[in-house]
């Protein structure tokens, strides 16, 4: 029997900002459709916990909503008001961290020099394949979770926003991501089964208490870039640059979990990922992204702008988990159990 459907529960607020959009949503949805939700904004950290979380909340409506909250909030105009001002602090942000975009730089340029692995690499997936512990990957698991028990649905969104060669392109790499047609195989699936076999919570938002900003931004960005359609060169650049990155992080950490001699079924999701991606890096790079740019040849700086806006939120997320574990502290902001 499939199990059932069970939404996630409204997470904890982080701050007056949170607060405000976390005490509403448990409100039924107001009759008054234009009625403003209003919070103050003036001192908002844009990389902070209490914005990030309240953006996350806020985008989860358009996933699979929360146990008892009103659906009648996905679309209330007062609270997408208000989403809005929290989307324009975040890509104000952003930008700032990408900095200015060089006239000449294009898409097709920026993934080639993408491809390009460093010769002594550091971050993350380096340290856990050298030198971390269980429980570091087991809280890498629990970061990434928030990811990977949705992985392909942020990035749809872009589909109906995209034409010719590089629509069926895309629909082609995501069919794999959704498990080319088997349930069993959605990738989704298997990070339930990585986390089973971790002795992790499988539910979805099942850590949503426990990470930091830094991983809620990570999806925050991808749901931001999927949602407007003005985004779309922006979103497939992100989803180009998680392709094209994807097979040797996934490989170290292959290796990290063999030298752990961590469950098959951790290991059989990056294996999975190994060898998918690296057949989805020529078909985005080809087909995807230089179809698009062909077609529309003004998105070109967008799709540049959505590789390097991955880069800068997964970078301060690495930073994050490196700081954390090189100070001998958990990377998270609950323990786990």
């Amino acid at each position: 029997m499939p199990t059932l459907v069970q939404p996630p529960t409204l997470p904890e607020p982080r701050g007056p900002i949170s607060m405000s959009v976390i005490d509403l949503l448990a409100e039924r949805a107001p009759l008054r459709y234009l009625a403003k939700v209003e919070t103050s904004l003036a001192d908002a950290d844009p990389a902070g916990i209490d914005l990030q979380l309240a953006l996350y909340t806020c985008y989860e409506l358009h996933y699979r909503g929360f146990d008892k909250v009103d659906s009648g909030w996905e679309w209330n105009a007062g609270l997408l008001y208000l989403r809005g001002h929290l989307e324009d602090l975040f890509l104000a942000d952003v930008r700032k961290q990408v900095g200015e975009i060089e006239p000449d730089a294009t898409a097709l340029d920026e993934l080639d020099a993408l491809c390009v692995e460093p010769v002594n690499g550091d971050g993350p997936s380096y340290y856990l394949r050298d030198e971390g512990t269980w429980d570091q990957m087991r809280e890498y698991f629990a970061h990434r979770s928030l990811y990977h028990l949705k992985e392909g649905d942020p990035h749809a969104w872009a589909i109906p926003r995209l034409t010719g060669q590089a629509k069926a392109s895309f629909v082609a790499v995501e069919f794999d991501e959704f498990g080319a047609g088997k349930g069993a195989r959605l990738h989704q699936q298997l990070f339930a089964d990585l986390m089973a076999a971790a002795d992790l919570d499988t539910t979805y938002l099942g850590y949503l208490d426990h990470v930091p900003a830094e991983a809620l931004a990570v999806v925050n960005l991808m749901s931001m870039f999927g949602l407007h359609r003005r985004l779309r060169g922006c979103a497939v650049g992100h989803f180009a640059a998680t392709e094209v990155t994807s097979p040797p992080g996934s490989r170290r950490m292959v290796q990290a979990l063999e030298r752990m001699g961590a469950p098959t079924e951790c290991r059989a999701f990056y294996e999975e990922h190994v060898e998918a991606d690296a057949v989805h890096e020529q078909v985005v790079r080809t087909d995807v992204v230089g179809d698009l740019v062909r077609r529309e040849p003004d998105l070109d700086q967008d799709v540049v702008f959505g590789i390097r806006a991955f880069d800068a939120v997964e970078n301060r997320l690495a930073e994050h988990l490196m700081r954390s574990w090189r100070d001998g502290r958990s990377s998270l902001r609950r323990a786990l159990d």
